[in-house]
């Protein structure tokens, strides 16, 4: 697949990369990507909800009447699920929510991701921006000449850039990752995935070495 690459002006460089068919051309997998999503979501969930049990709200522990002979239910003491301040029963405790997925699994589903992105043509790539300063107003210029100023952008960069970092983290509708950090739900959250002409070229010199 290539795609051609755009200066900051939004115009063509004369330079195309050549994503590679093998990450971007598969058939996606719907299942992998459901259950990778799930797992991300599931790991941001703290877990640390807990209500009472009976044994932990405050109340006499006496029997409020005798059992038998009042003409009335049965009653135990003010700690009782069925009175008001009482315990609740088979409340939520503290728990873990994460679970495993397989590398393999994982890897396809970030693979069937980026497919979904290509099929959509939803790939961008610009050259490489420099920026000797924090600007987020250079920054928000670079959308809109590339036409993604109210797209949901995923940026990927391959290093660690401070003061690109710093220009997009006020924008709304945009979000930086390093190519390493990428994950399946950023990709998927995204409408539109802007990748750097140094990151886009990682998986063409990876696919060269694959190949060799």
């Amino acid at each position: 697949m290539q795609v051609d690459v755009l200066n900051i002006q939004g115009q063509k460089t004369g330079r195309t990369i050549e994503l590679p068919e093998e990450i971007f051309g598969i058939e996606p997998n719907d299942h992998v990507l459901y259950l990778s999503v799930k797992q991300f979501l599931a790991a941001q969930r703290q877990g640390t909800h807990k209500v009472k049990t009976r044994m932990e709200v405050k109340g006499a522990s006496r029997k409020l009447h005798r059992q038998k002979g009042t003409g009335g239910s049965r009653k135990g003491n003010l700690r009782n699920p069925l009175y008001k301040g009482g315990g609740t029963i088979f409340g939520p405790k503290p728990r873990d929510y994460s679970f495993k997925l397989n590398r393999k699994v994982k890897d396809l589903a970030k693979m069937s991701a980026l497919a979904y992105k290509a099929k959509e043509n939803a790939i961008v790539i610009v050259e490489d921006i420099a920026m000797d300063a924090p600007k987020t107003k250079t920054f928000t210029g670079v959308l809109k000449a590339l036409n993604l100023s109210e797209k949901k952008t995923l940026f990927v960069l391959p290093e660690t850039g401070e003061n690109l970092y710093l220009s997009l983290r006020n924008i709304p509708c945009v979000s930086g990752t390093l190519l390493s950090d990428m994950n399946t739900y950023d990709i998927v959250n995204a409408q539109v995935l802007l990748m750097s002409e140094s990151a886009a070229k990682v998986f063409t010199e990876a696919d060269v070495e694959e190949n060799a």
